[in-house]
């Protein structure tokens, strides 16, 4: 018998009515819809909880190279057919890997949805792992590898995760290393899947113009693999800190600077005053890095801070990329702004200013169906429930300026801050020019 959950919540200032609902089938799949009659489209993700943390030093990438060849074909589908699909009805179809989750997409007309129900079902079940086209993908993950080499202020997370979650999985990029890449093979990827495919750990999640009954009966018809493994065990996150520095030399022409150090995790209490804190600090032309670092001294065209909220842990830190020179310079100013945050509570109006910020930015990512379907994903994933919006705004409404400061206080110990920093391997003139 299914286990049924509804919730029916109406947004403030709106008369339209969003209906939530959950069902858990028998073989343990869970889906999540929400019905937004006033839109024409519907954005589906099913989402199997694994990702690079459930890796080791030897099998790292795999999650990633699994959710590139589950499009290289299926049994009733070729990978020209997959890609075709819905791009020829107008809608797409994709798939991320991240630390924790991998996520297969859609986003269609909703005269369209049993197409994609049956494509994504396709992809996750009955993919059909060719040699041949392992060889070939291998070499795509490989210049995709090339290309996050050659995007340093994008190369340099990956670093910086590296030193602060040390030899946790955490620390692992996602996209694996050339080494893993080219010793994956047929029977690796098949156990993976096997191993990690399975219905306990798929949530499908649904946004638009739906019923959740229909998506109910979809699900049943079409994803009907009923194997069942041991529970996902993750390692834990060592709580041990210590400040480090680590220089790389990297052929570019500018310098980049990633400081930051372990932080709260998606369920902890500080997870709004935080979201507060970063937005203040360093998220958009009005945050405190932004208008002291480029707009009063001109180091930098990109600075910014960022919070990932994890399972169990999280990170956060700041980002700058700025000229050689200017390296000791900027991670001063860096460091002197979160000793104010220390020191000095955050006036109530600015405090007021960024909430409204912080809300205004969620409300208005809300008008898409594609992330509402990834924040409905996510919920389920990391809650085991629907967190209703006016929840969240109402734990944003209650943090202030003793929140700010308690949480500046415990986070911002420079003893416990990882620098990871990318040097120019030798310094250019301001005058170089292209030849092109």
């Amino acid at each position: 018998m299914h286990k049924l959950s509804p919730n029916v919540s109406l947004l403030k200032h709106s008369s339209i009515q969003v209906t939530y609902k959950k069902t858990v089938l028998p073989n343990g799949i869970r889906i999540v819809t929400e019905e937004i009659p006033y839109v024409r489209s519907i954005s589906i993700g099913v989402w199997i909880d694994v990702g690079s943390r459930d890796e080791n030093e030897q099998n790292n990438g795999i999650s990633h190279f699994l959710e590139h060849m589950v499009f290289k074909g299926t049994k009733r589908y070729t990978s020209k057919q997959i890609a075709q699909s819905l791009e020829s009805v107008g809608g797409y179809l994709n798939a991320f890997t991240t630390k924790e989750h991998t996520c297969y997409y859609a986003r269609i007309l909703d005269d369209q949805l049993l197409k994609a129900v049956d494509v994504i079902s396709e992809l996750v079940q009955y993919p059909v792992f060719d040699k041949k086209e392992i060889e070939k993908e291998k070499q795509v993950v490989l210049e995709e590898l090339k290309n996050i080499e050659d995007d340093p202020d994008d190369l340099i997370h990956d670093y910086f995760d590296a030193h602060i979650y040390r030899k946790h999985p955490l620390g692992y990029p996602v996209i694996g290393r050339a080494e893993n890449i080219m010793n994956f093979s047929l029977e690796k990827l098949s156990d993976y899947a096997t191993r990690h495919y399975i219905p306990k750990r798929i949530v499908v999640a649904t946004t638009g113009n739906c019923k959740h009954e229909n998506i109910v009966e979809l699900v049943e018809r079409y994803f009907r693999n009923n194997h069942h493994h041991g529970s996902l065990k993750r390692a834990t996150v060592s709580h041990r800190y210590g400040q480090t520095t680590e220089v790389y030399e990297k052929p570019i022409m500018q310098a980049h600077v990633c400081m930051g150090t372990r932080s709260f995790s998606i369920k902890s209490r500080m997870r709004y005053p935080l979201l507060v804190l970063n937005t203040l600090l360093g998220e958009g032309m009005s945050s405190r890095l932004f208008q002291n670092i480029r707009e009063k001294y001109g180091f930098a065209y990109s600075v910014y801070s960022f919070a990932n909220l994890l399972s169990d842990t999280g990170n956060f830190g700041v980002y700058i990329g700025t000229d050689v020179a200017n390296i000791e310079n900027s991670i001063e100013l860096i460091q002197k702004e979160l000793d104010i945050l220390k020191s000095k509570p955050v006036g109530h109006a600015e405090v007021k200013r960024t909430k409204a910020q912080v809300k205004g930015a969620m409300m208005l990512s809300l008008e898409s169906m594609s992330n509402r379907m990834m924040r409905l994903g996510g919920s389920e994933l990391y809650f085991g429930r629907y967190v209703p919006v006016d929840e969240i705004l109402q734990n944003i409404d209650t943090v202030d300026e003793k929140a700010l400061y308690e949480t500046a206080n415990k986070l911002f110990q420079v003893e416990n801050f990882s620098t990871v920093i990318f040097k120019p391997t030798k310094p250019l003139s301001s005058k170089t020019t292209s030849s092109i």
